[in-house]
C-alpha cells in the first residue's frame, strides 16, 4: 500500500489538512473510544504534524512538541491510526518516524510520551520505558513513558 507522509509545522497546514487532523483525532479519541475531553489544548500551534496519507484519507496522525512544551523532554502526542488501518505496522513505522524526528531536531534531548496503558509493551518495543504508575487521564488507563537518547 503505497502512503505519502508529510511533515510540517502548523502553518505549513493547509485548512483541509488541519481538518483531516482534527477529524481523525476525534473520529478515535473521543467517538470510538467513548471519551469527552478537550482535544485542542493549544499545543498544535506550535508543534510539528505528522501525517500519513493513503490516497485522499488521512490513515495516520501524531504532534512533535519541542522540549519544554509538555515536559522538560521532548514529546510525541495525539498518535493515532484510523481504524481500517490498523494491523499494518502503521502505527509503529510512525512512531519510529516520530522518534527520528525528535531526535534529529533535539539530539540533547529524551523523548516522553503519555501513553494509553494497554500500549505499553507496543512502545517498550519501540525503546520507551515506563515512567511512573498507571493514572486515569479522562477515564482511560494511562502510563508516561520515556526513550532514552543515545548518550
Amino acid at each position: 500500500m503505497d502512503h505519502l507522509w508529510q511533515t510540517c509545522e502548523f502553518s505549513g497546514l493547509d485548512i483541509l489538512q488541519l481538518y483531516a487532523a482534527l477529524r481523525l483525532r476525534q473520529e478515535v479519541f473521543a467517538v470510538e473510544q467513548n471519551c469527552a475531553y478537550l482535544d485542542l489544548d493549544n499545543l498544535d500551534q506550535g508543534a510539528v504534524h505528522m501525517l500519513c496519507w493513503h490516497r485522499d484519507e488521512l490513515v495516520a496522525y501524531q504532534r512533535c512538541l519541542a522540549p519544554g512544551t509538555a515536559w522538560p523532554e521532548s514529546a510525541l502526542g495525539r498518535i493515532v491510526v484510523r481504524a481500517q488501518s490498523r494491523g499494518r505496522q502503521l502505527g509503529r513505522e510512525l512512531v519510529e518516524r516520530g522518534i527520528r524526528h525528535n531526535l534529529g531536531r533535539w539530539p540533547e534531548q529524551d523523548i516522553r510520551i503519555n501513553a494509553q496503558a494497554y500500549l505499553r509493551e507496543f512502545y517498550a518495543d519501540l525503546g520507551f520505558s515506563a515512567d511512573g504508575d498507571v493514572f486515569g487521564e479522562d477515564g482511560i488507563p494511562h502510563i508516561q513513558m520515556v526513550y532514552a537518547r543515545s548518550a
